[in-house]
């Protein structure tokens, strides 16, 4: 049957029976040119092997999308907020297909996904839109066939049938969103440090890494402009443990 995340309900317990689902999200540091995408496509490959379902969210290529807004910016400046969306979202579709092409060239014979195609259910509010629900039927089906689904983050589909986009940081959402929904048993993120810091360590030389950090702590780093993760993506964490 269709699962859903509506938010406000109980998480899914678990997808496939007995079969572990790992969500891994991709930040655009980890796959900032090809031979990033290889790397973080190995990773995926092992979790395969490892005998877990995968879903893998990935945002754009490092950079991208601030091409894009100017882009946008420098054709309009008095833009229409969702022909924006309809452009800035497009870099994550690049990446999902580069990812699944990665795969398939190891062996494993995955997909890519846009928003729309899951499709994650958003509000209206383009550019800043909220996540209400993910219906997974067509995931479901392919998940039979055995394919890992690489999912385009960041975006979805708003209730008048148009692309939406969820702020910058925005594939940190959709990855926990996916991970609550489908009863991950966790949600793996990757960037460019290697953990969660005391503060930024490409700044400040004695920032300290730390082991572990409670929801509340990381929800305050978050809220005060710490880009490891955004503060809606620990908001659901939270919600859906």
């Amino acid at each position: 049957p269709c699962r859903a995340l509506l938010l406000g309900s109980a998480q899914h317990p678990g997808w496939r029976g007995e079969v572990p689902l790992l969500v891994m999200k991709f930040g655009g540091t980890s796959v900032a040119d090809l031979a990033r995408i290889a790397n973080a496509a190995e990773k995926v490959r092992r979790e395969v092997e490892r005998g877990y379902d995968v879903i893998v969210i990935v945002s754009a290529m490092s950079g991208r999308t601030n091409d894009l807004v100017g882009s946008v910016e420098g054709t309009s400046p008095m833009f229409d907020a969702r022909e924006y969306d309809a452009v800035v979202s497009s870099g994550e579709n690049v990446t999902a297909g580069l990812m699944a092409l990665a795969l398939q060239e190891m062996e494993v014979p995955a997909r890519s996904w846009q928003g729309w195609q899951v499709p994650v259910r958003t509000t209206d509010a383009h550019g800043a839109a909220r996540i209400e629900g993910i219906d997974t039927e067509n995931l479901d089906a392919k998940f039979t066939e055995g394919l890992p689904a690489v999912i385009a983050g960041f975006q979805g589909i708003g209730p008048d049938g148009r692309i939406t986009t969820l702020g910058r940081g925005g594939s940190d959402t959709t990855a926990v969103a996916f991970a609550a929904a489908l009863g991950a048993e966790r949600c793996d993120i990757y960037t460019d440090v290697d953990g969660v810091y005391t503060t930024d360590p490409r700044i400040c030389k004695k920032a300290r890494k730390l082991d572990r950090i409670a929801y509340e702590e990381m929800l305050e780093l978050a809220s005060l402009g710490a880009k490891v993760l955004q503060t809606r993506s620990v908001e659901l964490a939270l919600r859906y443990k």
